[in-house]
């Protein structure tokens, strides 16, 4: 897509900036040079006018560089910088080198939505390789160049008062219909509207040109309107996922595909960076559900990406986050109209626990006239009904609080575990949290089916306290009295919507609503395929 620049940025903290992340200079290839062709935000009212800060009222810029800077890093981490001298320079660097396009339609974007105050952005990421060297492609296992392929698509839904975000899959071979074009596979959608421009015009409109089509489908998919466009390709992510220092991710099975992704791994919970997560996250042969399973280990890394972004590690390391501004400015090639300062003031309330990702709702597999395989989804009115759902306003609290329950010293509460969820090993991982928690684990095994759909905490007449202090380390399960069990021991089923101890269990849809697939927090460390 648009030009990045090779190389990982460097580990030392006293490395020279390079050039081309030099503030003082404009970005090779982006038309632009210090002081010059950068829009300057409108002032409003109150607001400091910008100076320089080592002069008088120099605090002003610093903290407008600090939110650019925090934007940069927000569209994967909402990490905010303090408003000092270094964000400033930050900012700088930031502001020199991200990568700009015409992404947004001025038509076939029609769907809802409320500009300035919920915000759609469409998150992809690109195959290419054209920026990879030789030594890189085969570093990275990366093959031939596939062209203009965006394999990974993803709708970020940040409502009006940032109090969460809601990140969906689109899978690639999804068959949709792409305006002007008809019926194809979604990841053709880019190349259409990339080709449709006249080969003489400069290449960054013919870029513009494949985002604007992409952006049309998902608008015309979904019934959404879409604000914001974010892009990264494959040298991209290979840089940010180096800096961060690796994410863990946590495998059911070993893997072994070197012979495509060049993916091999152990099972259990690992640490990964570099090229062995763009391995991660590519694998898609070996798996038991082939590309539905790719799309969950690309939530997974998204959501060990933002767990590391705002962990102390790289809050309180000034190199980390230079590294981090350097390496997203150069990944990230975002729409021109991106409002820096609305965008980081909406996304400061989001954390780990209000970050959710799940898939679109499809059909299953299926044929298309060509032969070519693809992915149905479910029909126009079901789609449109679950992103209403998605994009709707948060419902106010209830008008009277409800009285918390009355709970008791863990230390003084026994607890057996059980599995109902089908997910292996999930009852002693449940069990060693709860155990470090304070909790006397009286015993682990399976339940007596492994369909339950809901964690439930079960405990004899008498015991609502003890049952009320474990119900607390998994909010959300349901309580029930049962006159079989023994006074004094607790039981916990584990159920499918269980996302481990301490994090809230997986909401249910109401009647009438839609739910998407897989639906995960970005605090779930459960192992994956």
């Amino acid at each position: 897509m648009s030009p990045k620049k090779p190389g990982p940025p460097g580990e030392s903290g006293d490395r020279q900036l390079p050039a081309r992340l030099d503030p003082r200079l404009g970005r090779p290839g982006s038309g632009r040079t210090a002081g010059a062709g950068r829009a300057e935000a409108p002032a409003r009212a109150g607001s400091p006018v910008r100076t320089d800060p080592a002069r008088p009222g120099g605090r002003g810029r610093a903290r407008r560089a600090a939110v650019a800077t925090r934007v940069l890093a927000g569209l994967l981490s909402c990490v905010l910088l303090a408003s000092t001298g270094w964000s400033w320079y930050l900012g700088e660097v930031a502001e020199a080198s991200v990568n700009r396009t015409d992404a947004i339609p001025s038509t076939g974007n029609e769907g809802s939505g409320n500009a300035g105050e919920a915000m759609n952005l469409l998150l992809v990421g690109s195959d290419s390789r054209a920026d990879l060297t030789e030594e890189q492609l085969r570093e990275l296992n990366a093959g031939a160049d596939s062209g203009l392929n965006t394999d990974t698509v993803i709708l970020v839904h940040v409502p009006a008062d940032g109090s969460a975000a809601s990140f969906v899959s689109f899978p690639r071979d999804s068959y949709v219909q792409i305006p002007g074009y008809g019926w194809d596979k979604l990841n053709a959608a880019y190349a259409y509207g990339h080709n449709a421009v006249d080969a003489s015009m400069p290449e960054a409109d013919r870029q513009a040109g494949g985002a604007q089509l992409l952006v049309q489908t998902i608008s015309e998919l979904t019934g959404l309107r879409i604000d914001h466009y974010a892009e990264v390709d494959l040298l991209g992510f290979f840089q940010l996922s180096t800096v961060v220092g690796g994410v863990e991710v946590n495998l059911c099975e070993a893997v072994d595909d070197r012979a495509y992704s060049g993916a091999v791994f152990a099972a259990g919970p690992q640490v990964i960076s570099g090229a062995d997560a763009l391995r991660f996250v590519r694998q898609r042969h070996g798996l038991p559900r082939g590309d539905y399973d790719r799309i969950i280990r690309q939530q997974v890394f998204i959501a060990g990406v933002l767990r590391k972004m705002l962990s102390e590690d790289v809050l309180l390391d000034l190199g980390k986050q230079r590294q981090l501004v350097e390496a997203a400015s150069q990944a990230l090639t975002v729409d021109r109209d991106l409002d820096l300062f609305s965008l980081a003031a909406q996304m400061q309330s989001v954390t780990e626990g209000s970050i959710e990702f799940q898939t679109v709702p499809y059909v299953g597999d299926d044929r298309d006239e060509q032969g070519r395989s693809i992915i149905r989804l479910e029909d126009q009115d079901t789609l449109h009904t679950f992103f209403a759902q998605l994009s709707a306003d948060p419902q106010p609290p209830a008008e009277a609080p409800v009285e918390a329950p009355v709970t008791v010293d863990p230390s003084t509460v026994t607890v057996e575990v059980l599995n109902g969820s089908g997910v292996r090993g999930l009852a002693a991982e449940a069990a060693t949290a709860l155990g470090a928690a304070g909790f006397a684990v009286a015993g682990t095994g399976n339940a007596d089916s492994a369909d339950y759909e809901q964690s439930v905490v079960r405990h004899a007449p008498g015991d609502e306290a003890l049952a009320a202090t474990v119900a607390a380390q998994v909010p959300g399960a349901l309580v029930e009295a049962d006159d079989t069990l023994t006074a004094g021991t607790v039981q916990l089923v584990l159920g499918a919507d269980f996302n481990g101890v301490g994090v809230p269990t997986t909401v249910p849809p109401a009647p009438g609503e839609v739910a998407g697939v897989d639906l995960r927090t970005a605090q779930d460390t459960s192992c994956i395929n």
